[in-house]
């Protein structure tokens, strides 16, 4: 029942953020229900989508998870894998970070914010080896890369008109960055999420 629900939300939510990247018929949904409905209906498909994903996988966790490859591996191996995701963790906030305190690393990766949800993905993969993490960080990796695809299609850049800045913002991103690093792994993942991540 957990992974279903999951599954739902993931439908809803990943389905929403790709209805924006098709123009034409995001243009005519936007022509029907006005530009006010049209953000309406995104914000409350997208809470939705989350509410589901976070209340179904949950639900999948406490109920028991569906081990694939951590069977096969090795208590080093598990653990090796896991250090290496906490440190792709680092520079995967710091891109998302630089998405909106634009400078050096934003012309340099032109899209940072997707390449950060990619890096994120895979840190979380690797880190877990159950069926539901699989689907769940399996499904916003191939979203990311569909929509980095789909932008080199587009017309537009994609995000939102902010300036871009000098080497100045690349610093502050860093510092940001590695604050908000550190308050997910000591603060977030293990009261909220619910797993350590620092001495796990």
């Amino acid at each position: 029942m957990g992974l279903l629900l999951m599954i739902v939300g993931l439908v809803l939510f990943l389905g929403a953020h790709t209805l924006t990247t098709q123009r034409e018929v995001r243009a005519r949904v936007i022509a029907a229900s006005g530009e006010g409905g049209y953000k309406l209906g995104y914000a409350l498909v997208s809470f939705a989508g989350i509410a589901l994903i976070a209340w179904g996988f949950s639900h999948y966790r406490s109920t028991g998870m569906i081990d694939v490859w951590e069977k096969w591996c090795s208590p080093e191996v598990l653990r090796m894998l896991k250090h290496l995701a906490a440190a792709l963790m680092l520079p995967a906030v710091i891109m998302v970070v630089a998405a909106y305190i634009r400078g050096r690393i934003y012309v340099v990766l032109k899209h940072p914010m997707l390449a950060g949800v990619k890096l994120w993905a895979v840190a979380h993969l690797l880190a877990n080896g159950d069926l539901g993490s699989i689907i769940l960080f399996g499904s916003f990796l191939g979203w990311a890369v569909f929509d980095r695809i789909s932008l080199k299609k587009r017309i537009d850049a994609g995000g939102p008109p902010i300036p871009v800045g000098g080497i100045g913002n690349d610093l502050i991103a860093l510092a940001v960055g590695v604050v908000v690093y550190i308050a997910l792994a000591f603060a977030f993942h293990p009261v909220v999420i619910g797993v350590p991540v620092v001495g796990a």
